[in-house]
């Protein structure tokens, strides 16, 4: 099958492995570790979350990718890089995501969070610039792009406990909806943050909503909350794609749902949806789609020519045949070595694909 190479683009899913056997693929880690002993500068720990942030834009642009993040090399974790810029919380114990290998430390809410400042559009700009200093490669002028990921408000909200022990945040914020439309307002405000200093996608993700569609409800409320941001700023002529990221469980109920939520894109986790392709092609999508059919958290490399012939079934279903091709969540659980292969797969199948 041919297509125009337009139609099927490859883009991150998110993060990327931050260490790696190589003695300057350790450096972030090491830096790290030295910083909370006290004995390197947080000067040190900027310049070296810098250089690993430059390294994981260069290896995504080497791979062939278009839609690019800054590997999140910054992260400690999707919940805590988030709630610990904001004023009335502090972070807890360490729990794992349903579904995942991935930790997380819990905030608790003391009050109502607030965000303090940029929580990562100043990682945007850097990015951003940190692209543009690289050559471009043949056939890409103009076609690369920093994609900025947000952890969603449901996610947030989900994992967040009010403290007990203080009265306001016990009385507001023990009721989940309570914090949901709190993170919210939070995440609205860097929205049009991220739109104004010229975002062109963003990314959202909600990976708790297929581990309890019983929140749906609520999940759509907070979502709802970022695209008002998002037309807001588009009516000062800075429109953004908002892209939804569901992953790390099924899918597939969830799919005729999400198809009614005010996003432009869907970025789908196939691996752990084993339904979902069919639910496509039975029902079509009126967005646009991210494909996430190799798994972000299985080495184990997928046989290309079977996830092309999937991708050419959905093409057709999907509004101009237009979609992302990607990691069904982001690489940084697995090694340097596994990532490197699970993008040079995406470029085989891309290949595949476009014939």
């Amino acid at each position: 099958m041919k297509r125009s190479s337009s139609h099927l683009i490859l883009a991150s899913a998110g993060s990327y492995p931050r260490t790696g056997a190589a003695p300057e693929m350790r450096d972030l880690d090491d830096t790290l570790k030295a910083y909370e002993s006290g004995a390197r500068t947080t000067a040190d720990l900027v310049d070296a979350q810098n250089c690993m942030a430059r390294r994981a834009i260069a290896e995504q642009v080497d791979a062939g990718l278009e839609i690019i993040t800054d590997g999140q090399v910054r992260w400690l974790d999707p919940i805590s890089h988030f709630t610990r810029e904001m004023d009335n919380i502090r972070l807890d114990g360490t729990h794992t995501f349903p579904g995942a290998s991935q930790l997380y430390r819990q905030p608790i809410l003391t009050g109502r969070p607030l965000r303090r400042g940029s929580l990562i559009t100043h990682e945007y700009a850097f990015a951003r610039n940190a692209l543009g200093n690289l050559p471009t490669p043949r056939g890409k002028a103009g076609k690369l792009s920093i994609k900025p990921v947000l952890t969603g408000p449901y996610t947030l909200a989900k994992f967040s406990s009010a403290d007990s022990s203080a009265r306001e945040a016990s009385e507001s914020f023990s009721s989940l909806a309570h914090r949901v439309e709190a993170f919210a307002e939070a995440l609205a405000a860097e929205v049009s943050s991220l739109a104004r200093e010229g975002a062109d996608i963003i990314q959202i993700d909600e990976p708790a909503i297929a581990a309890f569609p019983e929140d749906f409800s609520l999940f759509a409320e907070g979502l709802a909350a970022l695209a008002a941001a998002r037309d807001a700023a588009a009516a000062d002529s800075r429109r953004s794609i908002l892209a939804l990221y569901v992953y790390w469980n099924d899918a597939t109920p969830l799919y005729g749902s999400l198809q009614d939520l005010p996003v432009d894109l869907l970025g789908l986790d196939f691996a752990s949806s084993p339904g979902l392709a069919d639910a496509v092609v039975s029902s079509g999508s009126s967005k646009s789609l991210a494909f996430g059919f190799v798994s972000g958290q299985n080495p184990t490399l997928e046989d290309a020519a079977a996830i092309a012939k999937q991708i050419e079934r959905l093409l057709p279903r999907i509004p101009g045949g237009r979609a992302h091709l990607g990691t069904s969540c982001g690489l940084g659980q697995l090694s340097h070595a596994e990532a490197s292969a699970k993008l040079a797969l995406l470029s085989r199948i891309q290949s595949l694909v476009l014939g």
